[in-house]
């Protein structure tokens, strides 16, 4: 339940056109609903304007597939982060409605309830290198969910600093930059000392021996000297999208 679906059916009370009974009975689970292994939040939606996001990397097929069906009778998005390519099989064999992205690890679903939004670009992805751009298609994906254009700009680490250099009007014109790095994690800082958007910066567990997972790099981010750069915990492109779109709101 999003607020343009709750407008909607409410002038359709005051219009005739749907009875009490009937309304009443659209509204009887939208603060949540009880499985046998999950307590969903259809409520979450309309008080933040983002729809309660599935983590399946710790669930089996048989409750993702539980939760999910329970989902797609809601009208809203539907987005599962985290879901390998075996668990997709399965899950896809019984709800063929979802979308699997392959990279990006997610399910999506309920495309026809995606927010109506502004065509124009409302958010930059910037990768450091190739290997960052699982995490950027799970923020793009999840932006798109959302209801969000973006554009991505690849593989452009300050190991070759023109390579960033050479998109400062796309990053001069964005209303919000996601910038994805790993390693030594300096792409952020530069990003953020090149436009007046807020950055949001997400480390990513690629690197060696003393990158430790992600944490050298978000270390790296946290201490920036460039002002106007928040950052996301390690691998997060979920998180980083649904802050781009809060900060597009």
């Amino acid at each position: 339940m999003n607020q343009q679906r709750l407008r909607n059916l409410l002038q359709s009370l005051q219009s005739g056109s749907l009875d009490i009974e009937t309304v009443v009975d659209q509204l009887r689970h939208l603060p949540g609903e009880s499985l046998s292994t999950a307590q969903l939040d259809h409520h979450r939606c309309l008080r933040t304007g983002i729809p309660e996001a599935v983590f399946g990397e710790s669930k089996t097929a048989s409750q993702l597939v539980e939760i999910l069906a329970a989902q797609l009778r809601h009208p809203q998005p539907v987005m599962a982060t985290r879901i390998s390519a075996k668990k997709a099989e399965t899950i896809y064999a019984a709800l063929p409605e979802l979308t699997w992205h392959q990279e990006a690890r997610m399910l999506t679903g309920n495309d026809q309830h995606t927010p109506s939004r502004s065509k124009t670009m409302a958010a930059v992805l910037v990768t450091a290198g190739t290997s960052d751009q699982p995490v950027a298609e799970e923020a793009r994906i999840t932006l798109k969910s959302l209801g969000w254009n973006s554009i991505n700009i690849c593989d452009a680490g300050v190991a070759g600093l023109h390579r960033i250099l050479a998109h400062q009007q796309s990053l001069q014109k964005a209303k919000v930059i996601i910038v994805i790095a790993g390693m030594d994690a300096a792409l952020p800082s530069v990003v953020a000392g090149m436009t007046q958007a807020p950055v949001i910066g997400i480390p990513t567990s690629i690197g060696y021996g003393t990158g430790k997972g992600g944490f050298s790099a978000l270390f790296g981010m946290l201490n920036t000297c460039a002002p106007g750069l928040a950052v996301v915990n390690i691998d997060n492109g979920f998180g980083a999208a649904a802050m781009a779109s809060t900060i597009n709101h």
